[in-house]
């Protein structure tokens, strides 16, 4: 298989678990420390790790360590325009949706 293809799949198979979106999410505002990462996904941190780890070897983040602490940004600078674009598109699809069911309500009335 094209390598370029491979490496697509691997940073779409990165995005693909909620707990790393959540992460992926936030560090769209910015870096943020191990520290702060771990109570907005919920998990202990070493689970959080793994998502970090797994994120940085698909290319999606970077890190940087500053005394103890371990700090990420996000690598790929094209992350939060995908993410917004597909923000946009999931609320058309929600509202179209919504529009779809009141039409076959009323019609059903």
């Amino acid at each position: 298989m094209n390598k370029n293809i491979e490496a697509k799949a691997k940073v779409f198979k990165a995005l693909g678990h909620p707990s790393r979106l959540v992460i992926v999410e936030a560090l769209c505002e910015g870096e943020l420390c191990v520290c702060d990462i771990v109570p907005l996904v919920g998990r202990d941190i070493s689970t959080v790790s793994k998502h970090l780890s797994l994120l940085k070897e698909a290319g999606v983040l970077k890190h940087s360590k500053r005394g103890t602490n371990v700090y990420y940004s996000l690598q790929m600078d094209c992350v939060p325009g995908f993410l917004g674009c597909l923000n946009d598109f999931l609320g058309k699809h929600l509202e179209s949706q919504v529009k779809d069911y009141a039409s076959n309500s009323i019609k059903r009335l």
